[in-house]
């Protein structure tokens, strides 16, 4: 493991422990409540009896949903406390998934053509090149499987709610991949169920730009079926705040691919 990947799997364990929204296990999930959650641009395809690979996706979220859905689970994600979240919620729906800690740039654990859909949570920035992610998923992959992928938007990246400077959020650094982005703090805050705020030092991330991402998965034969600016925040809320930064720059995009036949 690199020092990178050592510190970002550090700082998510840190994260799990302060009780960050995406390391808290879903356990009132439905069937119709599960495939509206994971089926997101409305395009996947039915994914009873299939093989559902939730890569970098740990936390208890998405590997039940699929299960609940009928779907043959594995989950791969390198913080462990991440992957603990979904036993506990595999375990809660009485529902079994397979587990597996490693990096999302090295599948060579699973053979080719050996799943139907990639659900890729939002991690890809995380690392400083994406490209070897989109070789193994397309390895892995079936022929007309789905490849589902949430990254951060390139054009607001270093934008964040904390330089609102009265007119609006300004952006920086020119768009460079593999740029390191530098935000206005190295803090995530972590709200608790008592309102209190717990401040913990995030993970690295790094810009990823539209070509290198859209180009690079196009070269690798996926054909683009649909895409979708995440809709959050408050356009209403006050200015500065977080509900107000994400609904005016739009901080996440979320793209699904088909592998060709």
């Amino acid at each position: 493991m690199d020092e990178l990947t050592q510190f970002n799997q550090e700082r998510w364990n840190a994260l799990v422990e302060a009780g960050i929204q995406y390391g808290q296990p879903l356990l009132d999930l439905t069937p119709d409540s599960a495939r509206t959650m994971v089926d997101d641009c409305g395009v996947m395809a039915p994914v009873g009896g299939k093989d559902v690979l939730c890569l970098a996706s740990g936390g208890g979220q998405q590997s039940p949903a699929f299960a609940l859905l009928g779907a043959r689970v594995t989950v791969v994600d390198f913080a462990e406390k991440q992957l603990a979240q979904d036993a506990l919620a595999l375990a809660h729906y009485g529902l079994t998934g397979r587990l597996e800690q490693g990096d999302m740039r090295d599948l060579s654990r699973f053979a080719d053509n050996s799943f139907d859909l990639v659900w890729h949570a939002f991690s890809l920035n995380f690392i400083p090149d994406p490209l070897p992610v989109f070789d193994e998923v397309r390895r892995v992959l079936r022929p007309g499987g789905q490849y589902r992928l949430q990254h951060h938007n390139p054009l607001a990246m270093d934008a964040d709610e904390e330089r609102w400077d009265g007119y609006g959020y300004p952006v920086r650094t020119p768009q460079i991949q593999g740029q390191e982005i530098t935000f206005a703090s190295d803090e995530w805050e972590i709200e608790q169920e008592d309102a209190t705020v717990v401040r913990v030092v995030g993970p690295h991330e790094f810009r990823h730009t539209l070509p290198t991402v859209l180009n690079g998965l196009c070269q690798r034969g996926f054909v683009l079926q649909a895409v979708r600016e995440d809709p959050v925040g408050d356009p209403d809320a006050a200015p500065g705040s977080w509900a107000h930064y994400c609904a005016v720059t739009c901080p996440w995009l979320t793209s699904w691919w088909q592998a060709a036949n």
